[in-house]
């Protein structure tokens, strides 16, 4: 089975592994734990929770206000319904590939692993670097900050919320979903769970309107669908990004395959079920969203389902609102399961400090890790200017998932009888390879400044893979060894005992 990794010429001494000494140490505080069960994560994740968690993950606020962005750059309505499927089948494609990389690697991580089997630890490090510093903490900061702004919309109708306040709730509901998912993974599955169903119910009040409203007559939008339609492949390109950011999640239950029951089935059949039924709901809720709305509405809208709300619902115009925040919420516990799964996965392969790769030994979840990214998220919310980020984070993750893509090809030639039980054929990976280099050389020429400051970020991380994994510092490691020993006290943990072919 494909693995990363590291060869002792390349990597001879990482700061961040874990110390021998204190591995026999833990070992020996190991009573709590039965030796057929060992520290290890537990496969608690089912079909309907790993349906629940693509849906819950992807379905967050994009959808309440992306559809301004794609307009935008589609020029027209009926461009734009075309940008919405075609995102969702370049969603599926990609998803289908990492379906063949999730069970030819059975490993949580996402992009992380795959990446790492194929191009090495260096390529698997910068992107774990850029995971740490934008990607992860980004994408749960901006999700926490607008539950925080439609959860206080009501109380302040007329203006935008204190700053403060909203700050205060979004890191109140982190520390909250954190301690959630410290405790018990089967609670955050049922947080999941219930709140997908909430987020799918509120666009299907959206949709269930927006057909009231255009079978009593009111098709006028649809006369001329075409009208403005921008066909430069700057704006089409842009207009993906849009799309592709309401699609964004796709990957996620990847990030958890250690966790998922029978992953060679669950997988790929998640996958397929949650995918099209993503797509589906987007193209109808964004035909609602037109039949209702003018394009200058839509445009001019900072939150285009609120403005449907205000239109449409009359005096229950707060439950629009209300029901994103419930969206953002569930968006939120999602993304912070999967990705705190990331940096564990790092640590375990000592990428990062090794305290982040210990397991409680009560819970069994890797509280560390999760701490480790609460308090990353925290930081991020109390900068001002946090939304700058998103420029950078379409462009880096459609490198990176450019780049675990290439690694299946790659993988095909360098390792063709390595067992495969999902092989997808050989076209689709080619076909979503081309979209991605398409989207992001047309962002090289688009917004050129993001593009830099996202690859000048993507190569500091070199110097930091030299200082802390090729040529170790010292006082680093000795910082490692005291911080896992101090993790390991406090929050009662111990290493992943988990072995791996």
């Amino acid at each position: 089975m494909a693995r990363v990794q590291a060869s002792d010429e390349l990597v001879p001494r990482p700061i961040f592994e874990m110390p021998a000494n204190t591995e026999v140490r833990d070992k020996q505080n190991s009573d709590n734990c039965s030796q057929d069960s060992g520290v290890k994560l537990k496969k608690r994740i089912n079909l309907i929770d790993g349906v629940a968690i693509i849906v819950g993950v992807i379905v967050g606020a994009g959808i309440f206000v992306s559809p301004k962005g794609v307009l935008k750059y589609s020029g027209s309505i009926g461009q734009s319904i075309v940008v919405w499927i075609l995102c969702g089948v370049l969603s599926m494609l990609g998803a289908l590939c990492y379906a063949e990389l999730g069970t030819m690697i059975p490993k949580s991580g996402g992009d992380y692993a795959y990446i790492g089997a194929a191009f090495g630890p260096l390529a698997a490090f910068l992107y774990l670097w850029v995971a740490l510093l934008i990607l992860v903490p980004t994408g749960n900061a901006i999700t926490a900050l607008t539950f925080a702004q439609y959860l206080l919309q009501p109380f302040w109708p007329s203006c935008d919320a204190p700053i403060e306040a909203v700050q205060l709730l979004a890191a109140m509901i982190t520390c909250l979903l954190t301690v959630i998912n410290c405790y018990n993974v089967k609670w955050v599955t049922r947080v999941t769970d219930i709140f997908t169903g909430t987020k799918v119910f509120a666009l299907l009040v959206i949709v269930a309107a927006g057909a009231w409203y255009l079978f009593s007559g009111h098709a006028d939008h649809w006369a001329s669908p075409m009208d403005g339609t921008l066909t430069a492949p700057g704006f089409i390109a842009l207009a993906f990004y849009n799309g592709l950011f309401s699609y964004s999640g796709w990957n996620y239950l990847n990030f958890v395959t250690e966790e998922l029951r029978d992953p060679y089935k669950n997988l790929p059949k998640a996958i397929c079920i949650s995918m099209p039924v993503v797509t589906i709901i987007y193209v109808v809720t964004n035909v609602a969203y037109f039949s209702v709305l003018t394009a200058d509405e839509i445009l001019a809208s900072d939150a285009v389902a609120v403005t449907f709300g205000d239109k449409m619902l009359g005096f229950m115009s707060w439950l629009i609102p209300f029901f994103v925040a419930c969206s953002t919420f569930g968006s939120l516990n999602g993304a912070i399961f999967a990705s705190s799964r990331l940096f564990f996965v790092g640590a375990r392969n000592g990428h990062l400090p090794a305290a982040i790769s210990l397991i409680n030994i009560s819970c069994l979840t890797p509280i560390p890790s999760l701490i480790f990214l609460c308090i990353l998220t925290l930081i991020l919310l109390f900068i001002k200017d946090v939304y700058s980020l998103i420029n950078y984070v379409s462009y880096v993750e459609a490198l990176f998932t450019l780049l675990s893509v290439s690694g299946l090809l790659w993988l095909r030639y360098k390792q063709p009888k390595i067992e495969r039980p999902i092989r997808v054929n050989l076209a689709l990976p080619i076909i979503f390879l081309i979209t991605c280099i398409f989207l992001v050389v047309s962002s090289v020429f688009q917004s050129p400044i993001a593009v830099g400051i996202g690859t000048g970020i993507i190569l500091s991380g070199i110097p930091v893979y030299l200082m802390t994994i090729y040529r170790p510092v010292g006082w680093l490691t000795k910082l490692s060894i005291y911080l896992n020993q101090c993790c390991s006290k406090f929050f009662i943990c111990m290493p992943n005992q988990e072995k791996f072919d």
